[in-house]
C-alpha cells in the first residue's frame, strides 16, 4: 500500500528556518513526481514545490521562490522542504503528495494533479 508520512513541521519565529520530511512507503519515490501543498482550513489547497521523477527537475510557486528548496535523498525514500526566511503567511498546514499516474508539467502545482497525500504537518510562524 502506498504510503506517505511528513513530519518537521513546528512553530518558528519570523525568518526562521524548518526541514520538512515526506518519506514514502509501498513504492520508490523516484519514479514518481513529489508536491508540497499547504493549506489554511477551508481554502483551496496551493502548490508549493514539486520535484519530477524523471529528471529531478523542480518547481516553486512565486511566493516561496527564492525561500524553499525541495529535494530528494533516494536512498532514504525521502523528499525534503527546506524552508528559509519563513513569513507569518507561510503558516498554513502542509501536505505532500504523489501521484499513480504521470503529471503533466503545467499540473505540477495543482492538487488536481495528485491522488496519494500525507496527513499533513502544521507550521506556524510567529512573534
Amino acid at each position: 500500500q502506498v504510503h506517505l508520512v511528513e513530519s518537521g513541521g513546528g512553530s518558528v519565529q519570523p525568518g526562521g528556518s524548518l526541514r520538512l520530511s515526506c518519506v514514502a512507503s509501498g513504492f520508490t519515490l523516484d519514479y514518481y513526481a513529489i508536491g508540497w501543498f499547504r493549506q489554511v482550513p477551508g481554502k483551496e489547497r496551493e502548490g508549493v514545490a514539486c520535484i519530477s521523477s524523471s529528471d529531478g527537475r523542480t518547481y516553486y510557486a512565486d511566493s516561496v521562490k527564492g525561500r524553499f528548496t525541495i529535494s530528494r535523498d533516494s536512498a532514504k525514500n525521502t523528499v525534503y522542504l527546506q524552508m528559509n526566511n519563513l513569513k507569518p503567511e507561510d503558516t498554513r498546514v502542509y501536505y505532500c503528495a504523489t501521484s499513480v499516474f504521470p503529471i503533466e508539467v503545467a499540473g505540477r502545482l495543482s492538487s488536481l494533479s495528485y491522488n496519494v497525500w500525507g496527513q499533513g504537518t502544521q507550521v506556524t510562524v510567529s512573534s
